[in-house]
């Protein structure tokens, strides 16, 4: 029964990631993490395919902006994730890892 309800809590925590991925970050990242969209193409926001970036961005940091966004000065470039648990978060962040060329 306990593995059970590990499974269960595993599938809910992989529900909530991938609704807030769908509803939240595909708006500018493209549900490919390309950034190849209308408002992905306003922000110039970052390939998150590309195998540079992926080198460059640090876990903690990707989670960091996940979690409370993004600002350029004054400028929100992204919005935290509403409803995104720590759970949540570094499954997000493991998404992007494995949107990696």
């Amino acid at each position: 029964t306990t593995t059970f309800i590990i499974a269960a809590a595993s599938a809910l925590y992989a529900g909530d990631f991938k609704e807030i991925w769908e509803k939240q970050c595909t708006k500018c990242h493209g549900t490919d993490g390309k950034g190849d969209t209308k408002m992905g193409k306003k922000l110039k926001i970052k390939d998150l395919t590309d195998a540079k970036m992926q080198a460059e961005m640090k876990a903690d940091k990707m989670a960091d902006a996940i979690k409370n966004g993004v600002k350029e000065g004054d400028k929100v470039k992204m919005k935290p994730a509403e409803g995104a648990n720590d759970a949540d978060i570094k499954a997000l962040v493991a998404h992007v890892r494995s949107l990696k060329k």
